[in-house]
């Protein structure tokens, strides 16, 4: 399942439709691939990226994903240059045999995800979902909080039923009560919460960091380095602007992910901002959900985190 032949790969392409052709060696174009959520979506609105890049001779292509292991399979088959998600994506793209590379990361949010129960679920802890059903987008920064979380309660990976689905599909098996709990992120965090009251058996505290990291295709740091440079700081930028005005970024959030405004402020108050370089503590952090995915037999084989991280001045 982690092999991705040629013909797998095609059809990855075909159905991304929203993603732009692949460019010619000849065109100055970075494609970036984003979420309805986050930190890149507000770059592209603001179109300071476009500015920046300009005096360098790029363009900006712009594609929509619905979570990280979408994004990560586009970068693969070489859809496109740039993106971000969380920790556990790249992990298994890595596996996969990706051709990628971490150039930055935002700090710790690990109020940022959590797993849920309904409302009126009987379910106190994690340890009684022993036997139950969860639902989580596979391959996503929740699969390892499950992990976690199921760890420190004493129960099996195996002694709960994984049902892995999108978002928006695990939201709606989760109101009509095909499954007893999901894990999941924000803002679709934020949202249950105030729309259907989802109660929360544990979150990212003391589990997990759940780092944001920034992600690039190695051919293209390689041959546009001050490209990747640039992008980075217009993240800092706007990184910088949400934290000083969270209820701008949230009023801007809102329309592209059909969520209220005053929802949208939380999540982005459980949010951790200031992008930097990884850090040995944070490969360190990386590399340990990655041997715990294969000693879960996850991955198909160990991977080097370090293998794959930009160096300084690269």
């Amino acid at each position: 399942m982690f092999r991705r032949t040629f013909l797998a790969a095609a059809a990855a392409l075909l159905a991304l439709p929203l993603v732009a052709p692949l460019a010619r060696a000849e065109d100055k174009v970075v494609r970036i691939g984003y979420q309805k959520y986050g930190t890149l979506i507000l770059l592209k609105a603001k179109g300071s990226l476009e500015q920046k890049l300009k005096p360098l001779g790029y363009s900006v292509v712009w594609s929509e994903f619905p979570a990280g292991p979408q994004l990560l399979e586009a970068l693969n088959a070489g859809a496109i240059d740039f993106g971000s998600t969380g920790e556990a994506p790249p992990i298994f793209a890595q596996a996969a045999g990706a051709k990628l590379q971490y150039v930055a990361h935002e700090p710790p949010a690990p109020q940022g995800e959590a797993i849920l129960v309904p409302k009126d679920s009987p379910l106190k802890s994690v340890a009684e979902l022993k036997g139950k059903k969860v639902a989580l987008n596979k391959g996503s920064n929740v699969h390892y909080l499950l992990v976690r979380a199921l760890e420190k309660a004493g129960v099996a990976y195996d002694e709960v039923e994984k049902v892995f689905l999108a978002p928006a599909d695990a939201r709606a098996a989760f109101e009509r009560g095909a499954v007893d709990a999901w894990a999941i992120w924000d803002p679709f965090q934020a949202a249950a919460e105030a729309a259907i009251q989802a109660k929360t058996l544990a979150n990212g505290g003391g589990l997990v960091p759940n780092h944001q990291f920034y992600l690039a295709a190695q051919p293209f740091t390689a041959a546009h380095p001050q490209a990747v440079d640039t992008v980075i700081a217009a993240l800092a930028e706007i990184d910088q602007w949400i934290a000083a005005n969270p209820q701008a970024a949230a009023e801007q959030l809102g329309p592209a992910t059909g969520i209220p405004a005053s929802v949208i402020k939380i999540a982005v108050q459980r949010q951790a901002y200031g992008i930097k370089p990884l850090s040995a503590d944070v490969v360190a952090e990386q590399q340990k959900i990655a041997d715990a995915f294969f000693k879960l037999g996850l991955l198909p084989k160990p991977v080097a985190i370090a293998d794959v991280v930009r160096k300084p001045g690269t």
